[in-house]
């Protein structure tokens, strides 16, 4: 079949599954074997015998032929030998996977090219070589022979992709060039795909700085970082937004490198100041100290990011100001609507203990993440009081049930249990019945048995299978009765999810003889 029909030329990990598959193909070669000779192989004889003949008569009959074939046509390079053809080209900075005719039968022998590049036998990969440099769809092959295990393979190579690796095709390649050079003989590409993008013209590494591939965007940045080919307002925008924490981190700390003492920072600060991702903001927020400017860092102290806020708390202490007060004027009023949710935690984050009176009213506030943001705040100021927490288990914000089910695990063996039991009922909404899992799974023993089993018929798949899991998992504690009859009666509602034998395991642990 032709190439661009078996797979995907443009797709690194096309190039790579075909390289491991034709090698697993043809090393075993009775795979290749037409279903009458196979079955006719398998007829005679023992099994043992059949398999025998059968690996035999495919290695002839298959990977012979093909070796025959390849030898033939390719005959092995001679020690210094130089290609006749001119290096290959792309068209449209794209491969083109054009039919390679044989000229002694017009055949189309691109499939049979591909599969000499991936071939077993390293002989019959080095022979396929030069034939193959002169086509440009087989270039991402010959990237990946020139990591080959075998020494003459890698060098030829080397050599062939070091001779039509320009500017142009390294654009193209630079995905697999960087996916073969995490492999142990893979340095080589990496080093080369690095010479010749630094020759590139600024115009052409551009378009790689958005490329899908978040590695060749990591690999173009540093590189572009390095030629200094980005202004710093440019290198500010591209870490606010880009989606990859890396670049990221890469072109925010480029930027403010790049920034002097005494420089407008506005083109810098803007947008990564207003960045979304938390990783430009905080370098923006940091660089507030450079610039002078702690007033600006105080409207930071509030951001939904931790990561955010310890910056600006930094940048405000810095410069001789107490971000706390800042605090707890904005947590004073408990019925503000427009109070922050990171007013909320920072305040945790850098008050004392006795700043949980002013967290307390907020678990009433309208706002779901204000109400969260405190549960979570007490939770960091260790001032969580049990009963008071309690309620807000049937919150209707699912994230306030969840923090307050975190803040409620270290306190599990002293929840009522009827309480907890009664919340996992179909008719309550799935968050209720996970923080009421989760507080009795905690317990475990019988409790937590009795939880899961009565959850194996939950609507939810995930909290079914989770409930399944704990009960596989589940063994009897410290405090459950010796011999008990309800423990004996729950594990065989759970006969489907053990073996015969694992489950009469677990009741000789509990003492069931049967």
């Amino acid at each position: 079949m032709p190439l661009a029909e078996v797979l995907d030329i443009a797709d690194p990990r096309a190039w790579t599954a075909l390289d491991v598959g034709v090698r697993q193909v043809l090393r075993y070669g009775h795979a290749l074997l037409p279903d009458e000779d196979r079955t006719a192989a398998l007829r005679s004889g023992t099994a043992a015998d059949a398999a025998l003949r059968t690996e035999a008569s495919s290695w002839n009959s298959a990977t012979g032929r093909f070796r025959s074939w390849i030898t033939a046509r390719f005959r092995r390079p001679a020690e210094g030998a130089e290609p006749a053809a001119e290096p290959g080209h792309l068209s449209h900075g794209r491969l083109q996977a054009d039919e390679i005719r044989d000229e002694s039968t017009g055949q189309d022998v691109q499939a049979w090219l591909a599969l000499a590049l991936c071939h077993p036998d390293g002989r019959v990969r080095e022979a396929a070589l030069d034939e193959a440099a002169e086509h440009p769809v087989f270039l991402p092959l010959l990237a990946i022979r020139a990591g080959d295990w075998a020494t003459p393979v890698r060098e030829r190579a080397r050599r062939l992709l070091g001779e039509r690796l320009d500017v142009e095709t390294a654009v193209v390649l630079a995905p697999l060039i960087l996916r073969v050079g995490r492999r142990e003989r893979g340095a080589f590409g990496l080093e080369l795909l690095d010479s010749t993008l630094r020759r590139a013209p600024r115009e052409r590494l551009l378009p790689l700085h958005t490329h899908t591939d978040r590695t060749v965007r990591r690999f173009v940045f540093r590189l572009t970082i390095e030629e200094g080919l980005l202004s710093p307002g440019e290198l500010a925008r591209r870490a606010a937004s880009d989606d990859d924490a890396v670049v990221q981190g890469l072109c925010a700390d480029a930027a403010l490198a790049a920034m002097a003492d005494g420089e407008d920072w506005d083109e810098v600060l803007e947008p990564l100041l207003d960045a979304r991702n938390p990783r430009a903001r905080s370098a923006g927020v940091t660089a507030l100290r450079r610039a002078q400017r702690p007033e600006q860092a105080m409207e930071f102290l509030t951001d939904r990011s931790a990561l955010v806020r310890a910056c600006a708390r930094y940048v405000v202490r810095q410069h001789g100001m107490d971000p706390l007060p800042r605090y707890r004027e904005r947590c004073t009023d408990p019925a503000d609507p427009t109070m922050p949710p990171g007013a909320v935690i920072g305040l945790a984050e850098c008050g004392k203990r006795v700043d949980a009176e002013l967290l307390w009213p907020l678990l009433t506030h309208p706002a779901p993440p204000v109400r969260a943001r405190a549960v979570a705040g007490l939770r960091t100021l260790d001032a969580t009081d049990v009963a008071r927490l309690l309620p807000l288990l049937d919150d209707p914000a699912p994230g306030v049930v969840q923090e307050t089910t975190t803040s409620l695990l270290p306190s599990a063996g002293t929840l009522p249990e009827k309480l907890l039991t009664a919340r996992l009922g179909a008719e309550q909404p799935r968050p209720v019945r996970v923080a009421a899992f989760r507080l009795l799974d905690a317990r475990g023993g019988i409790v937590g048995l009795r939880a899961a089993v009565a959850l194996l018929d939950d609507p939810d798949d995930r909290l079914r299978a989770w409930a399944g899991q704990s009960v596989q998992h589940w063994h009897p504690g410290a405090d459950t009765p010796h011999g008990d009859a309800e423990v004996g009666e729950l594990l065989n509602r759970t006969r489907h999810l053990f073996s015969d034998y694992v489950l009469q395991r677990r009741k000789w642990e509990v003492g069931l003889s049967s």
